[in-house]
C-alpha cells in the first residue's frame, strides 16, 4: 500500500506532479480536506481496497492551520500499520510565483478582501511551513519546466523502473479516408500491390502467402527495416518527454494487405522491447 500526500505552494506545478502521478498508476485526489485524509487513511488501514493500493493526494493551504500541524502524527500512524506513506512538497521563489499568476491571471486561493497576491503567497508560505518541515523530498520549480519536473518525479517515485510507451499501431486504406486521431501517418501504396496478384486479392496481411510476396519484394523490405529504425531510435526521446502514448498508422489504398503486413511486423518488434502494443485493423474489422 503506497500513500504520496502532495502538498506545496500554489503556483508551484502540485497540479503537474498530480497528472504524472495518476499517468503512473496512481489513484489521485486533489485538494482534499484534513478531516476526509484523516477519513482514508483510515480506510486504508481497516480494509484494503486494490484500487486504492497506490494512493496520492494533494492537500493545500485551506484547511485550519491545526490540522495542517497533525499531519505528522497522521503519517507516522499510517507507516506504522505497514502504508508506505510519503509526503512531497512544491515550492518557488516568491518572483517566480508572482509572475506565473500574472500570466495566467488565475486568483491566488488565499487572496481575500483586500489581501494583495504578494501577501497571500507569504501567508501561504507561513501556513505550509510545518508540511514542508516533513516533506520526504521538497523540489523547488522556480527553475525547472514541466517536462523536468515530470521526470524528477517519475525517477523518485519509479527509480530506474520507468513506464514504457504505450503504442497504438491502426492499418487503414486511403480510399476510405485517413483516420485522424494518429501522431504518425505512413502512405506505403508506392510498395507492389498483391491485390493485383489474383491468388492473393481474397486474402490479408495477416496470411502467410501475403506474407511471401511483400517480403520477396526489396522495396517492402526497405520501407519496413526504415520505418522500424526511425522508432527504434525516437521512441526513447517520447519516452523521456513525457508520453504515454503514441498512435501509429499506415495506409495503403484498400487496407488489406500492405498496411496491414507492416503494422503486425512493427507489432512484433516494440512487443519485443517491451512496449505495450494495441493493434487496430480498420479495415479488416
Amino acid at each position: 500500500m503506497q500513500l504520496i500526500i502532495l502538498s506545496g505552494l500554489s503556483g508551484a506545478g502540485k497540479s503537474i506532479a498530480l497528472h504524472t502521478l495518476e499517468d503512473i498508476g496512481f489513484y489521485c485526489i486533489d485538494n482534499l480536506p484534513f478531516f476526509l485524509l484523516q477519513d482514508l487513511v483510515l480506510r486504508l488501514q481497516t480494509q484494503p481496497d486494490p484500487a486504492l493500493s497506490k494512493t496520492a493526494v494533494g492537500i493545500d493551504a485551506r484547511g485550519t492551520p491545526e490540522a495542517l500541524y497533525r499531519l505528522p502524527e497522521l503519517m507516522e500512524s499510517a507507516r506504522a500499520q505497514g502504508i508506505d506513506c510519503q509526503l512531497l512538497f512544491l515550492e518557488s521563489q516568491l518572483d517566480t510565483l508572482i509572475r506565473r499568476y500574472s500570466e495566467t491571471r488565475r486568483r491566488h486561493p488565499l487572496t481575500q478582501g483586500d489581501r494583495p497576491l504578494r501577501e497571500a503567497i507569504l501567508l501561504e508560505q507561513e501556513l505550509l511551513a510545518p508540511v514542508r518541515a516533513q516533506a520526504d523530498l521538497r523540489i523547488d520549480t522556480s527553475q525547472t519546466n514541466v517536462h523536468e519536473l515530470r521526470d524528477r518525479i517519475r525517477g523518485w517515485v519509479l527509480g530506474d523502473a520507468s513506464p514504457r510507451l504505450s503504442i497504438l499501431l491502426k492499418s487503414f486504406g486511403f480510399k476510405h479516408g485517413v483516420p485522424l486521431d494518429v501522431d504518425f501517418v505512413f502512405d506505403v501504396r508506392c510498395l507492389p500491390n498483391p491485390h493485383w496478384q489474383p491468388g492473393l486479392r481474397m486474402r490479408t496481411g495477416l496470411d502467410p502467402e501475403v506474407v511471401q510476396f511483400l517480403e520477396s519484394s526489396p522495396e517492402v523490405v526497405q520501407m519496413r527495416d526504415e520505418i522500424l529504425g526511425f522508432f527504434e531510435r525516437w521512441i526513447p526521446h517520447f519516452e523521456n518527454d513525457g508520453r504515454s502514448y503514441l498512435t501509429i498508422a499506415i495506409g495503403c489504398t484498400g487496407g488489406q494487405h500492405r498496411s496491414v503486413y507492416l503494422i503486425e511486423r512493427l507489432r512484433e518488434r516494440f512487443a519485443a522491447l517491451g512496449h505495450r502494443v494495441i493493434v487496430r485493423h480498420r479495415e479488416l474489422a
